[in-house]
């Protein structure tokens, strides 16, 4: 697969395959008892997807083996040549859905709001969010070619690169998380105190799960575990849409990489970027263990 440049739709950046099926995703229906789980790209979306796999199989492990992450959690949005589309696998499923996407609030389908879905919302900062979405742009040959990192690190703060603005992205979702039904989840929460964060999520579902069975979800779900897992480290998906030699899908999961990877000037730079984009909005992110 060659690596198609960014197209916009609705005023969003997003990977050209995806921009083809784009229509199918703006019309796509909600059911209600469907849950979405949303999250800006690299911000702990298939940890979250693995937890709530198993919340809602009461913790047996054995159901997580049915298929790996993106088949039980389908990406609403996903499209690439020659593979089930998002939109249809998930108007296929008959049982109760799971559903991953990566949309700012203002262009999640109408239908989940009708229906009053629950959301599960995942927020990670965003200095992390960079180096991590820098490494995935490397391996996954559906996005375009990243350049240098200061050519990422600049399209980051502009918005212009896959789902476009960060800081418009958790804000968004963060502004109407007591209008809506969502729980808004911090990544650096769920390293800090995993059970707490698991416990938080099973009660917003309504699952009442026994304390042996949430330390087991809990053990399921450590990095180490999901990355030794084929079923949630996506080594199934094919070299040539994911190559794992350039970067593994799962690389580190944890609060603070971006020290190794930003100078101090570029640090600096976005220090300020941040200032300025998040004066608008109480919410605010830890940077460190």
């Amino acid at each position: 697969m060659s690596r198609p440049p960014i197209k916009i739709v609705s005023g969003m950046p997003i990977l050209g395959p995806f921009a083809e099926n784009w229509a199918n995703v703006q019309v796509f229906q909600a059911r209600e008892d469907d849950i979405m789980i949303n999250t800006y790209p690299k911000s702990g979306t298939t940890w979250m997807s693995e937890i709530l796999d198993l919340i809602l199989n009461s913790g047996d492990t054995r159901k997580t083996t049915r298929g790996a992450i993106y088949e039980r959690v389908p990406f609403l949005e996903f499209a690439v040549p020659n593979v089930a589309k998002g939109t249809e696998i998930l108007n296929s499923m008959e049982t109760q859905r799971v559903i991953k996407s990566h949309l700012p609030i203002e262009l999640v389908p109408q239908s989940f709001w009708e229906k009053n879905c629950k959301v599960i919302y995942v927020a990670r900062n965003p200095k992390d969010v960079l180096v991590s979405y820098y490494h995935f742009y490397q391996m996954a040959i559906v996005h375009p070619d990243p350049g240098t990192f200061e050519e990422f690190f600049q399209g980051f703060m502009d918005g212009t690169i896959a789902f476009g603005s960060w800081s418009q992205h958790v804000k968004g979702w963060w502004k109407i998380r007591q209008q809506k039904n969502v729980l808004y989840i911090f990544y650096e929460d769920m390293l800090e105190d995993p059970k707490r964060e698991i416990k938080k999520v099973s009660k917003f579902v309504e699952k009442d799960l026994p304390d042996d069975v949430l330390e087991k979800i809990h053990q399921h779900t450590t990095f180490k575990a999901m990355k030794e897992n084929k079923m949630s480290n996506y080594s199934t998906i094919p070299s040539s849409v994911m190559d794992h030699t350039i970067s593994p899908f799962m690389r580190k999961g944890v609060c603070g990489d971006w020290k190794n990877h930003l100078t101090v000037a570029q640090n600096e730079i976005f220090d300020a970027y941040l200032e300025r984009e998040m004066s608008d909005t109480d919410l605010t992110f830890r940077f460190q263990d």
